[in-house]
């Protein structure tokens, strides 16, 4: 397909909309909450009012207000229907022809919607994931071919890096060094590779972008591939994302079909193709080396590095691997310019991020924010605050890597370094919300029972002090638990975090070590009682938190 052939699809698809574009969120979460029956229903009802001239029924991927779900949204009406049923097809379609409706009504100009940044989440809710050329109709793979037909490789990568952007799976490592380190290794062939493997409790984001907008993840690979040199990428999606894999399938049949992927992309030199691999479920596969293990057929185990995967990869050659968010932001900084999007975001965290906003909160759902906003302006503004009655105590970032921080810090703002100096981590993008009700050692003891179940079982500090840690938290929270006890649960912590192999054991001990930082008192308040003879021997080494 030829630039003009793009554009010409796009202005066919332009043409042919209708007046009014009722859209049906059609993802996970609304699917299992009868979306495709809501969507028939809307269809039928067009029919039988004699509408099919002026509306449209989309299916479109997520909105992001998940907790209202399922959800249909009209745009240019300024309509917005949560919890909608099959029954209530017809009367929103009678509201249409000027009839009344009783359907709940959500308010898109709330702050939850009015506060967001949207560059990755730019299409979700508004095309059909399944149609290429809804795709195409919002500017789809005009990127791609800017960046064959006028740019060379090393430009490419050279954007990346003058973007600022960092890596979205939750290390935050720059991603224009990473793929300027693969561009300049040797091997008679290099590999891309997507990491879909999205385990942390609580976290869809990703899942979300799959199933919402597919193409935007193919293209950023293929952009990438051309930057590095490779000609073949894999999208690695954990077994767990059903529709997520179905829509990309047939995201990738389609952009075949067009010539998009495959041979001589936009009549140039530059071949890029790729297949998707699906993952078990291990956790320990979203570790890069474990993750390409798993691909090659072996085990997922991970590897001691280096060598680091830009140099010896998958089947030892090259490898570029970044995760789905990452890849969803290379698009938006091909067509609007790297100094567009070193605008957003703070010095050394450039860009947004999406995170799955979950817990104790009013608003759940996905969020996509500035980088540099606070965790509280994130709370309040976006989540409503705590539901009536209760008082927001944490929040949790970072899944099983991450830790927990109090409400008197919720004035962080979110970013790589500021959250790590509050003993959390950025992670993937799970933020959990917690009330007074909520046990932090049980929430410390959840994530390592997580941890210890996921570990590999490779390396002995992980494999073995995960139980012993788990074990340690088990008999504090039943009240057998006594000084030497937390003692010897902070010694494992410090021992685990710095001898484990890879990051999953490296990164278990943080929601202990948060939870014993901050919320201490909890702590202290399940141990036996000291004999009088200790009591003075620990003081000092529990004297570390007012909290």
């Amino acid at each position: 397909m030829l630039l003009e052939e793009l554009n010409a699809l796009a202005e066919k698809e332009k043409a042919g909309r209708k007046q009014i574009c009722v859209r049906c969120c059609m993802s996970a979460g609304c699917v299992s909450s009868q979306a495709v029956e809501i969507k028939k229903a809307l269809e039928k009802a067009v029919v039988d009012k004699q509408l099919t001239d002026k509306v449209e029924i989309r299916r479109v991927g997520c909105m992001g207000y998940c907790g209202q779900g399922p959800m249909v949204s009209i745009e240019s009406e300024g309509l917005l229907y949560e919890h909608v049923t099959p029954e209530n097809a017809p009367s929103i379609v009678e509201a249409l022809a000027g009839g009344k409706t009783d359907v709940e009504k959500g308010d898109p100009n709330m702050p939850f919607f009015a506060r967001q940044m949207l560059v990755v989440r730019a299409h979700g809710g508004r095309i059909d994931p399944e149609r290429i050329e809804d795709y195409i109709e919002v500017g789809g793979y005009t990127a791609l071919h800017r960046v064959v037909h006028d740019q060379t490789p090393a430009q490419v990568v050279e954007a990346m890096t003058k973007s600022g952007l960092r890596g979205r799976g939750g290390a935050g490592f720059p991603s224009g060094l990473k793929w300027a380190t693969v561009a300049k290794s040797k091997g008679d062939r290099k590999y891309v590779i997507c990491n879909g493997d999205e385990g942390d409790p609580g976290a869809f984001m990703d899942r979300s972008v799959l199933e919402s907008d597919p193409h935007t993840v193919i293209e950023g690979m293929a952009i990438a591939g051309y930057a590095v040199g490779a000609s073949q990428g894999y999208i690695y999606v954990r077994a767990e994302y059903p529709l997520a894999i179905s829509r990309l399938q047939i995201a990738i049949r389609q952009a075949k079909q067009n010539g998009l992927l495959g041979e001589g992309l936009f009549e140039s030199t530059f071949n890029f193709n790729v297949e998707i691999r699906i993952g078990a479920g291990a956790f320990v596969c979203g570790e890069e080396t474990a993750l390409m293990a798993s691909i090659e057929g072996r085990r997922g185990q991970p590897r001691p590095r280096p060598p680091f995967p830009a140099e010896s990869g998958l089947w030892g050659y090259p490898t570029l691997i970044n995760n789905v968010e990452t890849f969803a932001n290379v698009v938006p900084i091909i067509q609007k310019g790297p100094e567009w999007y070193a605008t957003l975001g703070t010095e050394k965290s450039k860009g947004t991020k999406v995170f799955a906003l979950t817990g104790k909160v009013r608003n759940n759902g996905l969020i996509e924010v500035p980088m540099g906003i606070t965790i509280r302006q994130i709370v309040e503004e976006l989540g409503g605050g705590a539901p009536e009655g209760a008082t927001i105590k944490a929040v949790q970032t970072g899944g099983p890597s991450g830790g927990c921080i109090p409400a008197e810090l919720f004035d962080t703002p979110v970013d790589y370094d500021s959250l790590m100096k509050v003993g959390s981590i950025m992670g993937s993008g799970g933020m959990v919300v917690m009330d007074n009700s909520t046990n932090m050692v049980d929430v410390a003891r959840f994530y390592m029972q997580f941890c210890m179940e996921e570990s590999c079982g490779k390396c002995i500090p992980c494999r073995a002090g995960t139980v012993q840690m788990y074990n340690l938290l088990n008999k504090i929270l039943s009240k057998q638990g006594t000084i030497k006890d937390l003692e010897a649960l902070e010694e494992l912590c410090d021992m685990v975090k710095n001898t484990s192999l890879c990051g999953l054991g490296q990164t278990a001990p943080n929601p202990v070590i948060s939870t014993l930082r901050y919320f201490r008192n909890e702590y202290l308040a399940l141990l036996q009682p000291e004999p009088p003879g200790e009591k003075a021997k620990t003081n000092g080494h529990l004297a570390g938190s007012t909290h």
